[in-house]
């Protein structure tokens, strides 16, 4: 089974618009090289507040296809993801820092990263390139986007065409590399018959290789008219030769790998002004990696006989011997017993003629690993048949980190539990540390710190080294007033019962096992009654639970079932209405014993539940609302005039009979926010709101009337996430430039037990956990006015600042502004002082102008205003040679402000 982000979970987010972990300070920001863009003015309110943001720990979840290290400074590496970003290794931590949250809804595609480099001259310098689709699915160009502070902040080159972070061949590469010895030049292999490109200024522009001769043939299947599995796979991996150049001058001998599987390998001897295909390769193939061993001047190649990352069926590896131009093939098994491509490749930096490979599409009974210490004239393996089914293991494995990986499974020998992985398309030994190396695999990021214990007869220890790491397309969430407090849907995984937010949970859920789980429900009234339902490749298709999750069993279900659609559980937990793929809406009283087919929806409707009324359901298809009063048997058609087309998505407010709020639509007709207080008799639009595509509800404030209402939507031309204490009067947008998530439309929901607090999904980016400073959702008793005979205080506003991120040359701070006064700020400039030498270069979630040591910070266009006792929050980066001193002094509007 492969737990990757499957390229069907992202679809079916692409098809309706498109598919953790705390940072120290705040995470990365995107300019393009226009400039950024300015925010639209907001016609409503859309008042400042200060959230804190971090994953709901799943660790892993999908496809790790590329992993990075720099070699030039030890413990600098980056691992990129199909569709949730980038990430940079803290060494200190152990952990992953994601580097691509800022990618907006707009350009969601970017989150998708076909590749990485690092630059080996300038180690500050990262590189990604990066877009989802090549097809229609994305509607941005791909980009290359650079960063000079390790990916702190970005600038984006636009380019003239789309690519595939998430197509297939998405495991081959780097298809991003920069010249070890001119590192102003870049190369790019394109895919969809685009060719090579070049950059000779640090990635800025970029124009076409012209006498490039091949820009590659091969597609997954031809026949598909989709534009994904007949997309020409391109131009794969770029390699240098870093001895035919020196420092300043650019690298001369190059090789190219191309997705063609007569001529797979191109090498240019002149700096790339001419290129030809070398003679004697292996034919018949496609090379999935191309690492040149600079020590021994081999270059080897992994290859296959399609571009993985799920298929491979048979495979080589070739050595090339650069200064006498032979090419032997020193395959550690035979052709005709492999029934698996090879695919990751790595050398040792500290070992010259010590490789590994990977078997990456060798899906059972495992994937298996390769080494050699004598440039591949012999090979051992991670594990071997002693006498068949048993096997004998190099290694051990301790996943109590992160013990979900072992799927809870308990196979027959060959199998194990854990498995040593599937699709691992990305293995790395560490450039300075031959006892490290890290690999990929289609859920996780696995590794070792004492590998060589591999050659001298001992095993070798893998553990999980994705801390940090967290990709999974999010389906639903639901919080319950009691028990757990978050249950996710999740594609590839299933989903999780998460009792503590900073723990990874022990198990997905089991009994049964769903590949994605698409919907989840709990009786309100009975938070221990749980159903959900997704998709496997068989029946059964739904799960019930009596405990708040902690354990499941399967029901029966309708025929023709061929997916999980949607499911609600009456509020009592008497019945459920189930609307799966594949067959009619259903209803049933008890756990699924028997269905039924309701009358009066049609087939594919979304379904929920009144969430006091165990009787009432509701549904929801092609504008048109329905509403049941017996269970589920029948349903009438309510309110029309809704959104035709889109994401659309409803939700019953807790403890209210008949209130229901909905979200969603399509930019080309009706699209916005809704409500009815008629259980779906009528529904009134909020006209403040642009869009929206998910709705859910959290505690009320302190003397709030009315639940805490919150969205993924667009208010006064911002994109973000808001929530509202009024039932929709007022919004306060809640997340920041810096904190987008790409596509957030899934699912929403506030915790009905901590006020403030907000679950939102990603399409890859996992659960983000929204934290309010205002956890009393504000002052029920103000204190009295104050004495007029005391001394006024100092100032109306309190400032804190804090450096964040250090490194050498630069810094990351972040500054939080609060109001202490009685009176709201409706626009604000804050000003300081630098100490030192410190300079700003860019600056999120506010304006900026610095004379000398001088600065002032002015807001944005939706977080202008502040109200009394709520505060804003902005970041920035700077350059400093002699230190990073803080300000002790600020200003607003001009008056002093105390300093936390």
């Amino acid at each position: 089974m492969c737990l990757s982000t499957r390229p069907i979970a992202a679809l079916v987010a692409a098809l309706a618009l498109t598919v953790g972990l705390s940072l120290t300070g705040s995470p990365a920001v995107a300019r393009s090289d226009e400039g950024p863009v300015a925010a639209e003015a907001s016609d409503v309110s859309v008042a400042a507040d200060t959230y804190t943001w971090k994953n709901a720990r799943i660790d892993g979840g999908g496809f790790v296809p590329g992993i990075v290290f720099n070699r030039s400074e030890k413990n600098l590496a980056y691992a990129r993801t199909d569709i949730g970003g980038a990430y940079r290794w803290d060494q200190a931590g152990k952990k992953w820092t994601p580097l691509l949250d800022w990618v907006d809804w707009d350009r969601w595609g970017w989150s998708g990263v076909v590749s990485l480099a690092s630059d080996t001259a300038d180690p500050d310098n990262v590189y990604a390139a990066v877009g989802t689709y090549t097809n229609s699915w994305d509607p941005t160009n791909g980009a290359v986007l650079r960063s000079s502070d390790r990916g702190a902040s970005w600038k984006a080159a636009t380019l003239p065409f789309k690519l595939g972070g998430n197509m297939p061949g998405r495991g081959m590469g780097e298809r991003l590399a920069v010249d070890p010895n001119k590192n102003s030049v870049l190369y790019l292999g394109a895919p969809s018959g685009n060719g090579l490109w070049r950059s000779t200024d640090s990635g800025t522009t970029w124009s076409e290789v012209t006498a490039f001769p091949n820009p590659g043939n091969y597609a997954q299947d031809p026949s598909d008219t989709s534009g994904y599995g007949n997309d020409n796979q391109g131009i794969v991996w770029v390699t240098f030769d870093e001895r035919s150049g020196s420092a300043g001058s650019v690298t001369q001998d190059i090789y190219v790998g191309v997705a063609d599987k007569a001529n797979t390998v191109y090498r240019s001897t002149d700096g790339g002004s001419t290129w030809s295909r070398i003679a004697g390769q292996p034919t018949g193939y496609l090379a999935h990696k191309g690492v040149l061993d600079s020590s021994t001047g081999h270059l080897y190649l992994t290859l296959s006989d399609t571009g993985g990352p799920y298929d491979g069926a048979k495979g080589q590896i070739w050595r090339y011997d650069t200064e006498s131009g032979a090419w032997t093939d020193i395959s550690p098994v035979a052709e005709a017993d492999t029934y698996y491509g090879f695919s990751g490749l790595s050398v040792d930096r500290q070992a010259p003629g010590t490789l590994m490979a990977t078997g990456y599409s060798s899906w059972w009974p495992d994937t298996q690993i390769f080494r050699s210490t004598d440039s591949g004239a012999t090979w051992t393996q991670a594990w071997d048949y002693t006498s068949y089914p048993n096997r004998s293991n190099r290694y051990t494995m301790d996943v109590s980190s992160v013990p979900w990986l072992s799927w809870g499974a308990v196979p027959s020998p060959p199998e194990t539990a854990p498995k040593l992985g599937w699709m691992t398309e990305s293995l790395e030994i560490d450039p300075f540390d031959s006892n490290r190396m890290m690999y990929g695999t289609g859920a996780t990021v696995y590794g070792t710190e004492n590998l060589t214990s591999w050659d001298s007869g001992g095993q070798f220890k893998i553990t999980p080294m994705v801390k940090g790491l967290e990709e999974t397309a999010v389906n639903d969430l639901a919080s319950p007033p009691s028990g757990a407090p978050l249950l996710s849907a999740l594609g590839d995984i299933g989903g999780f019962r998460h009792t503590d937010l900073d723990a990874v949970p022990a198990m997905m859920f089991t009994s049964p096992n769903l590949d994605s789980t698409t919907s989840l429900d709990f009786a309100e009234a009975s938070p221990g009654t749980v159903v959900r339902v997704g998709n496997a490749d068989a029946a059964p298709h739904i799960g019930f639970s009596t405990d708040n999750g902690a354990n499941w069993f399967q029901g029966s279900e309708p025929a023709g079932v061929t997916g999980g659609g949607t499911v609600a559980a009456a509020a009592d937990g008497s019945g459920f209405v189930w609307s799966p793929d594949g067959a009619a809406v259903h209803h049933t009283t008890g756990y699924g014993n028997s269905w039924t087919a309701s009358a009066g929806i049609p087939a594919g409707a979304t379904v929920e539940s009144d969430r006091k009324n165990p009787r009432k359901f509701y549904g929801f298809k092609a504008g048109t609302f329905y509403v049941s009063t017996d269970g589920g048997a029948t349903f009438t058609a309510k309110a029309k005039g809704l959104p035709t087309e889109g994401n659309v998505r409803f939700k019953a407010l807790p403890g209210t009979e008949g209130d229901i709020w909905l979200a969603g639509g399509a930019p080309a007709g009706a699209y916005g926010l809704w409500r009815s207080t008629d259980s779906g008799t009528s529904f009134t639009e909020f006209s403040g709101v642009d869009q929206a595509d998910s709705v859910g509800f959290g505690k009320a404030a302190a003397g709030a009337s009315y639940q805490t209402v919150f969205v993924s939507a667009k208010i006064g031309g911002v994109r973000g996430i808001f929530r509202s204490t009024d039932a929709g009067a007022t919004w306060t947008r809640i997340n920041d430039d810096a904190h987008q998530w790409a596509w957030t439309g899934a699912a929403i929901t506030g915790d009905p037990r901590v006020h403030g607090r907000v679950y939102v999904s990603t399409n890859g980016r996992g659960i983000q956990i929204g934290e309010s400073s205002d956890t009393g959702g504000g002052d029920p008793d103000p204190d009295p006015d104050p004495d007029p005979t005391e001394p006024p205080a100092e100032a109306d506003c309190s400032v804190t600042y804090k450096v964040t991120n250090q490194w050498s040359g630069g810094f990351q701070a972040e500054v939080t502004v609060t109001n202490t006064g009685s009176t709201a700020y409706d626009g604000w400039q804050l000003g300081w002082s630098f100490p030192g030498d410190q300079k700003v270069t860019q600056m999120w979630n506010a304006s900026h102008r610095q004379e000398g040591a001088k600065v002032t910070a002015t807001n944005v266009g939706w977080n202008g205003k502040v109200a009394p006792g709520s505060s804003v929050g902005f970041g920035f980066t700077g350059t400093s040679t002699g230190g990073d001193s803080e300000p002790d002094a600020f200003t607003l509007d001009g008056d002093a402000c105390t300093v936390g």
